[in-house]
């Protein structure tokens, strides 16, 4: 008979154990779940960023369209609506933005609406915000430097409307050199 007892508490304390493993095993499968599903939302939302062509970003000129490096992008305004007239030595010197694929992608706070490409006369794809193509400074360095505002007063960020932002930085108010502009 002792046996008989041993035998059932052996068991019960076998079912016990099982269930027990069974609970700890589902609340360790559920966190999992979540976390590999917030990443794969990160995922989608760091993929969704790095396709787009154009965002927008805040400087101490207000919101503007920058490139998907967060460089600075201008527009010159003696361009056309859908025609660049910045050849030869002037794209030496302000790079036009080309989009990555066949079509320009938004990014967030750019109105897709107003994203648009043209085909310029060297064959090449430029992209375009409310007709206006868009360009980069050479002499910006890095995300968020804006030394091409405002240079011979037709190079201007562009906010996200699609409108030139025409205030110079506080420290170049003062600044009349030519810097290279066309």
């Amino acid at each position: 008979m002792p046996h008989r007892y041993l035998l059932l508490l052996v068991a019960a304390l076998a079912l016990l154990v099982a269930a027990c493993a069974d609970d700890a095993a589902e609340e360790a499968e559920e966190p999992v779940e979540d976390e590999a599903e917030e990443t794969d939302d990160e995922a989608a939302e760091d993929e969704d960023e790095a396709a787009a062509d154009l965002m927008v970003a805040d400087s101490p000129l207000g919101e503007h369209l920058v490139s998907a490096d967060g460089l600075t992008l201008y527009l010159f305004t003696e361009d056309e609506p859908g025609v660049s007239n910045c050849v030869d030595e002037c794209v030496a010197a302000w790079p036009v933005l080309s989009p990555a694929g066949e079509d320009a992608v938004a990014g967030d706070g750019v109105d897709e609406g107003l994203l648009g490409t043209i085909e310029r006369e060297d064959g090449a794809t430029q992209v375009t915000y409310d007709d206006w193509p868009l360009y980069f400074f050479a002499e910006d360095g890095a995300a968020g430097d804006v030394e091409g505002q405002g240079v011979n007063d037709v190079w201007w960020v562009v906010d996200p409307a699609g409108e030139p932002i025409e205030a110079l930085p506080e420290d170049d108010e003062d600044d009349d050199e030519d810097d290279g502009g066309y």
